[in-house]
């Protein structure tokens, strides 16, 4: 090879080396900060990787909406560790931080205008149905209500937030296991998980349950959580290989990940796949019906995830609004 060019791919080798490490370095668990506030939640890092999505005709548990199992390869990201709380979210109905960030966090690549995001209706009834609020998850918001508060997230913060695809959610659950449940089966679910043996009737503060092996906590149980994908039940068919995503073209039903408080063991398996219901807002009186909070689902709340490679400004908003 002639010297001119040994030089450059010296140089090559130098840059791809040093963003490397620059990329590992900054690749780490954080605390996220909320300005103006004492709020904070911590973001752990997910690393690339590959996995078998889904279960085997073997499993006796397992739904044909399950199959077939298939190999799925995913970027990195963080997701945080704990359910979304009430003391959070609050700060999003609320609304009353806003103007701290007006002159405070920017990040060339988050183009956001917080007063541009929708504001959530303010609820008509207690929606935590009396079973606690402070250090609880968040529970009866419709999916488009968290995905608009990922938006509002993501102004506040400098940071891209979004909800988990279905497969970067039972990626982070396995957290490298391929048995039912993240820790296998030499230990109790119950030392995991909230759910309708143990709960009592009600659901339960954060991380009061051990955490999986990458560190995420109430993976299995006490709220179930949104995904961003649209239901489709032999989905997994047409399923990409590489960072797979039902993009939603309709309002239901949408993926539920992870059972609840008030679900049998069988529905917090991994694999588990839990499609959303107009009954979930039947109760409610309003007309039309709120497209923020659902009634009738007091088992059902998210978590949020941030992307490693932040999407273009052109399809941010992909992520955040669908058809309601």
């Amino acid at each position: 090879m002639p010297l001119p060019y040994l030089g450059l791919l010296r140089t090559l080798i130098i840059c791809l080396t040093t963003l490397s490490l620059f990329s590992q370095q900054g690749f780490k668990a954080y605390k996220q900060n909320i300005p103006g506030t004492e709020v904070s939640f911590k973001m752990i890092p997910i690393k690339a990787g590959t996995f078998n999505m889904g279960s085997t005709y073997s499993d006796v548990n397992s739904n044909e909406d399950e199959r077939p199992i298939h190999h799925v390869d995913l970027d990195p990201f963080w997701m945080a560790d704990h359910e979304t709380t009430w003391n959070l979210y609050q700060l999003f109905v609320d609304r009353t931080i806003d103007s701290l960030n007006r002159n405070g966090i920017k990040n060339p690549s988050i183009i956001i205008d917080v007063d541009g995001v929708s504001g959530a209706s303010i609820p008509y009834i207690d929606m935590s149905l009396g079973m606690g609020t402070d250090g609880y998850p968040v529970i009866n918001v419709s999916q488009h209500a968290a995905s608009t508060f990922c938006e509002w997230l993501s102004a506040m913060t400098g940071h891209y937030y979004r909800l988990p695809t279905e497969a970067e959610w039972e990626y982070a659950c396995r957290a490298g296991s391929e048995e039912d449940y993240h820790f296998g089966r030499d230990e109790s679910l119950d030392d995991y998980a909230w759910y309708n043996t143990n709960s009592d009737g009600t659901y339960h503060p954060i991380k009061t349950k051990k955490a999986n092996r990458w560190k995420l906590y109430d993976m299995h149980g006490n709220v179930a959580e949104w995904t961003l994908d649209q239901y489709i039940e032999m989905g997994y068919e047409q399923h990409e290989s590489h960072n797979p995503y039902n993009e939603p073209t309709k309002k239901f039903p949408r993926v539920v990940r992870g059972g609840s408080w008030m679900d049998k063991a069988s529905a917090l398996r991994c694999s588990s796949r839990l499609p959303s219901s107009r009954d979930w807002n039947r109760r409610d009186p309003q007309y039309p019906q709120s497209k923020w909070w659902k009634t009738d689902a007091p088992f059902l709340g998210f978590r949020v995830v941030r992307p490693y490679f932040v999407p273009s400004s052109s399809n941010q908003k992909k992520y955040w609004i669908h058809k309601n």
